[in-house]
């Protein structure tokens, strides 16, 4: 198909000829929108920041920032985005631009258009502009008077401003007003996805109608890699030169993007992003509501896939303790059928897995009733957007003072995720006493086969691993729970 485009700033621009492999940021700098910048291109510093039009509930659309370093450009086929240069320009600068100058809050200027588009998502975000008061904001200075959320530009990084000038200016920033056309867009449909077929010399992308429609793709083209929000993918491309000859996109499966609750049974669409699912649960699985803040930053939650997080099979994925301690199951489907896999057996070693290579995550089971005591334990050099040391997630009933059930998700201490079989055997049928959550934080110390590389040793991830469990304790306990040495 040679008619393939995207709509950047309000102008129709086309596609043909890109590379499967080519990121939307390298594309745009390729036709001269250069504010976007790319500072480590692997999704950690917000850059190169982008806004996407994407659905919202109640029909229309909501702006949402992504990594444009991420992005394949040929996904974009059919969707409409802008960039810092569409927000405004230096004799009409948007609010935020308006606001960043302002406050001082650009020194080098390199990181600051990708704060802009960050800024300018969270400024078009329709339950902020309700909260706009003098009275909404937080204690903890996460939250400003006018309601906007510093979390929504975690992911951006400054080197040399700092970020209480960035701050005052997110502060500063009022509800959109006067002749808005990105607030004014946010009233229509976002565009429908694309059914995108592109051939190039080097090898083609594919974005199929239907899950019946990847699933023939895949049989023909067995090698295809399976892209969803290509945050693993992409910095693979980006940092380690990686290529293929057929890239099959499944994020806008319909099939792939449901979500079903029923009296036994949550089930998650492996195609939903991490912000959907968090959106879409509202606090419904509160061990996935404490998971999903600490998951990387929002610029990436708003591209990652529930499905693709499992997808990767990497032993530090922060979902798959979470889902371990769930006892969720995979559902794996091919031309041949459909079949349901417990998590705990879906793992083979180091990024492999059961799935064979005709085969899609369609979704993610969990189970019901809910465990009522869970926890999710992220250990990390950084609080935020930052990749696990280690990575443990509890899911415990407790009745009349004893342990009845008992399941641990761990990241980070083997070739892959894995339950802590043995320290639940150590729980399970005791009782919830400060001598038996030290026993068993022992063994869990002993669980898995941690190693020692750049973010921590051995011995370290070993440690972290029995205190989680006496933390746990610790918040149930009226006495304090002294930490096994």
């Amino acid at each position: 198909m040679d008619d393939i485009a995207v709509t950047v700033n309000g102008r129709r621009r086309p596609l043909a000829g890109v590379q499967p492999q080519t990121n939307a940021l390298d594309w745009l700098r390729q036709t001269g929108l250069t504010g976007s910048k790319e500072g480590c291109a692997e999704g950690e510093c917000g850059a190169c920041a982008m806004l996407i039009a994407t659905p919202s509930d109640d029909g229309g659309t909501m702006w949402t920032a992504v990594n444009a370093c991420l992005v394949p450009a040929a996904a974009l086929d059919g969707q409409e985005i802008v960039t810092a240069e569409g927000l405004g320009t230096p004799e009409a600068m948007h609010p935020v631009q308006q606001e960043l100058a302002a406050a001082g809050g650009s020194q080098c200027g390199y990181c600051t258009p990708g704060f802009a588009c960050s800024m300018a998502a969270e400024y078009y975000r329709s339950s902020r502009v309700a909260e706009v008061s003098p009275e909404s904001g937080d204690s903890d200075g996460w939250t400003g008077p006018n309601g906007f959320d510093l979390h929504a530009i975690s992911g951006n990084l400054c080197r040399c401003t700092g970020y209480r000038p960035i701050r005052d200016a997110a502060f500063a920033l009022g509800a959109p007003e006067g002749d808005d056309p990105l607030a004014a867009r946010r009233a229509e449909p976002a565009p429908a996805p694309s059914h995108t077929r592109l051939e190039t010399d080097v090898g083609r992308f594919i974005r199929p109608a239907t899950l019946d429609a990847a699933l023939a793709e895949l049989a023909a083209h067995p090698d295809a890699v399976l892209v969803a929000g290509a945050t693993d993918w992409g910095v693979d491309v980006n940092l380690r030169g990686r290529r293929a000859d057929t890239v099959i996109a499944i994020d806008q499966l319909p099939e792939l993007r449901a979500i079903s609750i029923s009296d036994d049974l949550i089930e998650l669409g492996a195609g939903l992003t991490l912000s959907e699912v968090e959106h879409r649960l509202d606090g419904g699985v509160p061990l996935l509501a404490e998971l999903f803040p600490r998951f990387a930053s929002p610029l990436i939650r708003n591209r990652a896939t529930i499905g693709g997080n499992l997808g990767t099979a990497s032993p530090i994925g922060d979902t798959s303790p979470a889902l371990l301690a769930l006892g969720a199951s995979v559902v794996l489907v091919s031309e041949s059928g459909e079949r349901e896999v417990d998590l705990a057996d879906y793992f083979t070693g180091y990024r492999t897995t059961v799935r064979s290579a005709d085969e899609i995550i369609r979704a993610v089971r969990i189970p019901r009733p809910l465990a009522p005591l869970t926890a999710f334990h992220k250990i990390a050099k950084r609080r935020f957007d930052d990749i696990s040391s280690v990575a443990i997630a509890f899911a415990l009933t407790l009745d009349d003072g004893e342990v009845t059930t008992a399941r641990i998700g761990v990241g980070g201490a083997a070739a892959t995720p894995l339950r802590a079989n043995a320290t639940e055997e150590a729980l399970v049928g005791r009782p919830w006493t400060l001598e038996t959550v030290r026993a068993a934080a022992s063994v869990l110390g002993s669980e898995g086969t941690p190693m020692s590389d750049q973010r921590a040793s051995s011995e370290y991830r070993a440690v972290m691993m029995q205190r989680s469990l006496v933390r746990l304790y610790r918040s149930t306990a009226p006495e304090r729970a002294e930490v096994p040495a």
